[in-house]
């Protein structure tokens, strides 16, 4: 049974037997990460750690994509150019991801479709990932001078696999996403969403003081191996990346202004051509 469903244009909220669902909700932009959006999924993990009718935060992407990441096109008409105006950008975004590593409640990726860059790392933060077969995992923002900004990969991929990704840019399928340890678990098109509150379901039948506790052990255990600390000192660099000269990147940033994104991530990826 489905209870409590509120709508506010870029996110959805429901909460459906115990479960809060968050999904993003800007379709037209593949559900890129507004400011706007970040801010309010941020306040609805929070509001959702504080709600005791809610046991388990899935978090997903509306129409058939979990979301393309931080909203470029937004980022480029800001004209971020010092490194001091890019760190407090990029500590909005940080903290919408460590705000679901923290929360003391289980969390769940729901991922179909897409899922890049900075909604990569948010999916990454989750506990739990189940995606679709069809699903595409990666940080391609290196391509174009940018560069990963809340730093979990390391923890949940290990050295070699994340070495890979975050210094060529490729995407990943599901299936290899599985493999190296990114997800739990990939269904069919069709099952994502059954699958995922079954699984939440199962989970809210433990007691929510065993939930957070556990769960608190683990976080610790994590941050006790430096990853908050290796999110904090990234931030400090990514700040500095951004607004870093290059000249990929200054064609890029202006081909966004004149011809749009569409135009800019087409010469973003001839670059590659053949080597994707």
């Amino acid at each position: 049974m489905k209870t409590d469903v509120s709508q506010d244009d870029i996110l959805l909220r429901e909460v459906r037997d115990g479960i809060g669902w968050i999904t993003l909700n800007r379709p037209k932009k593949i559900n890129a990460l507004s400011a706007e959006l970040v801010a309010a999924a941020r306040a609805q993990v929070e509001a959702f750690e504080k709600d005791d009718a809610v046991k388990v935060i899935v978090i997903t992407g509306a129409n058939g994509n979990f979301s393309v990441g931080y909203d470029i096109a937004q980022e480029v008409e800001m004209g971020l150019s010092r490194p001091e105006d890019w760190h407090a950008g990029l500590t909005n975004n940080v903290g919408l991801s460590m705000a679901v590593w923290s929360s003391t409640k289980p969390t769940i990726g729901a991922v179909d479709g897409w899922c890049l860059a900075g909604a990569c790392e948010l999916a990454m933060a989750c506990d739990m990932i189940i995606a679709t077969d069809r699903a595409k995992f990666g940080e391609p923002e290196i391509r174009f001078g940018s560069g990963p900004v809340t730093l979990l990969m390391p923890f949940v991929l290990g050295q070699k696999k994340t070495m890979e990704l975050l210094l060529t840019g490729d995407t990943i399928e599901a299936a290899e996403a599985e493999r190296v340890g990114m997800i739990n678990r990939v269904v069919a098109l069709g099952e994502l969403e059954e699958v995922v509150q079954k699984l939440a379901q199962k989970i809210a039948l433990t007691p929510m003081v065993t939930l957070r506790l556990t769960k608190t052990a683990l976080t610790r255990a994590y941050e006790a191996m430096g990853l908050r600390n290796a999110v904090n000192v990234n931030l400090d660099l990514a700040a500095t990346l951004n607004a870093a000269e290059a000249p990929e990147k200054a064609q890029f940033v202006e081909l966004v202004r004149s011809e749009g994104l569409r135009k800019a991530l087409d010469y973003r990826d001839k670059r590659y051509g053949a080597l994707t």
